[in-house]
């Protein structure tokens, strides 16, 4: 099939050189098209592309706040397996072991034993569940590394900042006494 102007030239309606400049401006409009639709194309696919990124940089954000998220949890869980995992026995209520928690004076009873091994550092006092119980001071250090705010009462650290404190107090142990004091 024919196209048009072909028909037209053989129908003798056109002449050869009026399609031939007919011919020459529409391929001229082609190329102008074209190049606007380089730059129009360009201003798209740019912001195409800044809104790819934007949506990209906060995805990363929010995969990192799942991810601490999920550090988290996974902190927290780890916590209390090791705290259920160590419980020790009160064993028969004897004695009351104060401790303080939150600038408060608790209270525990515990028996004599188990009393004692607190006091030297032997057990330690945890939070677990709304409530406190004693594990052993190695785990309590497991503890520690992973959440500080569980652990409520430690005697072996207790009596490290009570000697701190002495030794505070020793400041004028540098100055001579003079001779000529008398009591």
């Amino acid at each position: 099939m024919a196209s048009l102007q072909e028909q037209l030239l053989k129908a003798g309606l056109a002449d050869k050189s009026k399609a031939k400049q007919v011919r020459n401006e529409k391929r001229k409009k082609q190329k102008q098209k074209n190049k606007q639709k380089v730059v129009e194309v360009d201003e798209a696919t740019l912001a195409a592309q800044q809104a790819a990124e934007e949506k990209k940089a906060k995805d990363r954000a929010l995969n990192e706040a799942q991810q601490q998220e999920r550090e988290k949890r996974s902190i927290v869980a780890q916590v209390k397996q090791l705290i259920s995992i160590n419980i020790q026995q009160r064993g028969p209520a004897q004695t009351v072991l104060n401790f303080t928690h939150d600038n408060v004076i608790k209270r525990m009873h515990v028996s004599e034993e188990i009393h004692k091994q607190v006091t030297k550092g032997k057990l330690v006092v945890v939070m677990y569940e709304g409530g406190y119980e004693l594990i052993p001071t190695p785990v309590a250090d497991k503890i520690a590394q992973r959440d500080e705010a569980s652990i409520v009462y430690r005697a072996d650290l207790q009596t490290t900042t009570g000697e701190s404190s002495g030794e505070e107090d020793d400041w004028y142990a540098d100055y001579q006494i003079p001779d000529d004091l008398t009591w």
